[in-house]
């Protein structure tokens, strides 16, 4: 059975951050190729007023800064979305993005993201979003890069995207259920080696764990187990309920 589609469409100002994103990724260009994936930018700028094709203007009641116009951005939005769109807004007032809504995301196949610049929307425009979206407890100068954080972490958990080459599964945050159904995350994700297995740096040496080198998978699991806990407990104790 053919995988669905993920369309991504990114209203934005500036469609060259997406554009260097697609040209960047390997991954991207594969799974657009094999028809997996469909991700675009939406140049704000089209749907402006006049010769300039204005998209902003003074907020009323004064300030410093200039905001997006509604009008402006609901002419995109008419444009962009269809009925089964989930659109998004990139705002730092919104919900803050985890791996758990990267999750429920990735089972929607239209998803379309406003990406905010200045100081931000006319409120208005909110009312025609099904959510607004954080990256983190900080701002940014527009929401062309959460846009594509949030993207990125969406396509990951598509089927087909990532092929056979990585999995999603004992990652950091990921969700895990438990045997009474319940859904938690899991804790951070335990420490990775590769070759060599002694690699030296001036006269420091530093090996491989010997365990990872038995070949005991049981002996391995409890000692990934463990790091996890540890490394959790020292720089997420919040996770650890």
């Amino acid at each position: 059975m053919a995988q669905k589609k993920l369309s991504i469409k990114i209203i934005t100002l500036f469609p060259q951050f997406v554009d260097s994103f697609m040209d960047a990724f390997g991954i991207v260009k594969k799974a657009v190729k094999n028809n997996l994936l469909d991700i675009k930018a939406v140049n704000l700028r089209q749907f402006g007023l006049g010769e300039r094709q204005v998209v902003d203007d003074r907020p009323h009641g004064g300030g410093v800064g200039m905001v997006l116009r509604p009008d402006v951005l609901y002419k995109a939005l008419k444009k962009t979305a269809g009925k089964k769109s989930h659109i998004i807004l990139l705002t730092p007032q919104g919900q803050k993005f985890n791996q758990a809504m990267a999750k429920r995301l990735a089972k929607m196949d239209d998803l379309v993201f406003v990406c905010g610049r200045y100081e931000g929307f006319d409120e208005r425009i909110r009312q025609f979003a099904d959510e607004e979206v954080s990256i983190g407890d900080y701002v940014l100068m527009g929401g062309e890069l959460p846009a594509l954080v949030i993207s990125e972490a969406v396509m990951r958990l598509r089927p087909g995207i990532l092929g056979k080459l990585e999995s999603t599964e004992n990652e950091s945050f990921s969700e895990v259920t438990d045997i009474h159904g319940r859904e938690y995350l899991s804790l951070l994700e335990y420490p990775h080696y590769t070759k060599p297995e002694i690699w030296k740096v001036g006269k420091k040496s530093f090996r491989i764990p010997k365990v990872l080198l038995t070949g005991h998978h049981k002996n391995i699991l409890n000692f990934r187990n463990l790091e996890s806990l540890k490394r959790t407990k020292k720089r997420r104790p919040d996770l650890i309920k």
